[in-house]
């Protein structure tokens, strides 16, 4: 996956739009978008368009649940989990035990809805609260299920008190550059991709552009969208380019040809394990690409 768009599970003229935005995930928000008052329909909707949108679309669709603090994610469970979603978004997860705990619980949901056992895939966000980031390690053989790590801003802003996660020049302040480093530890530290967080000022293309970039750079290998405007530079930034591709080929038999040698020589250039480990994860990536 490259892109994830949230869509608000309240909206069914947004979850209709978000068939056509091309993204890889389609995140169905039970959480932040959807007002209490509208918990109950929003699940309603949900589950409907879940029902509806599969034999519509080739990205994959997850929902977004209220966080096990709140007490309505079973309740959330409960409506969407004969609808079948690919997998669910966990929001304020304070460590792996939280996964572990959603991930027991899916599998009563599954059993009870006919579903394979461990189909349901978890995400979680792991950054949103202090005793989260200091967390980050436990992610580690929590579940099977695990899909990802990604990590968001706004909340932990609101959490720790600070007054912005960004300068004005949309660059992150030093303690979200360590919570934004943590993600990316954490999820190489758990073997799963890790997953940027969102760009929420969708009317600077340019220095949303950079974002993706960087992200890119560092090594996250998808991005979250608020508007289906951003998906498709996401999907651009994201996807291994043809040259990537063609390199990490070239490693990958170079590899293949020399039996069990640690380092390879390719037009004079050494290659050793950890750049195999990194070919093998871009063609992963391109094939994915390819299926889209």
């Amino acid at each position: 996956m490259r892109s994830l768009l949230f869509v608000p599970g309240d909206s069914e003229r947004k979850l209709e739009k978000a068939l056509g935005s091309g993204s890889d995930v389609l995140i169905l928000d039970l959480e932040d978008s959807v007002s209490p008052e509208r918990k109950t329909e929003g699940r309603l909707i949900t589950a409907a368009f879940l029902r509806n949108a599969r034999s519509r679309t080739q990205a994959r669709l997850y929902v977004r649940v209220n966080d096990l603090a709140s007490g309505l994610t079973e309740h959330d469970l409960g409506e969407v989990m004969p609808a079948r979603p690919d997998g669910v978004m966990l929001p304020k997860t304070e460590g792996g035990a939280d996964v572990a705990r959603l991930a027991a619980t899916l599998r009563v949901h599954e059993a009870e809805n006919g579903i394979e056992d461990g189909s349901t895939r978890i995400l979680p966000i792991i950054t949103e609260t202090a005793l989260g980031v200091l967390n980050a390690a436990s992610y580690r053989g929590s579940s099977e299920r695990l899909a990802g790590l990604t990590w968001g801003a706004e909340d932990l802003s609101a959490h720790v008190g600070a007054l912005a996660a960004r300068d004005e020049d949309y660059g992150y302040t030093p303690l979200f550059q360590l919570v934004r480093s943590t993600t990316l530890l954490a999820a190489a530290a758990a073997g799963v991709p890790a997953i940027d967080t969102v760009f929420p000022d969708f009317s600077a293309p340019k220095a949303f552009a950079r974002d993706c970039k960087l992200a890119a750079r560092d090594g996250f290998v998808a991005k979250m969208a608020i508007h289906p405007a951003q998906v498709a530079p996401i999907n651009a930034t994201f996807a291994p380019s043809a040259e990537e591709v063609e390199e990490a080929h070239a490693i990958v038999e170079a590899f293949l040809k020399a039996g069990k040698a640690g380092v390879v020589n390719i037009g004079g250039r050494m290659y050793d394990r950890p750049h195999l480990a990194l070919a093998e994860r871009v063609l992963a990536r391109a094939g994915e690409t390819s299926r889209d």
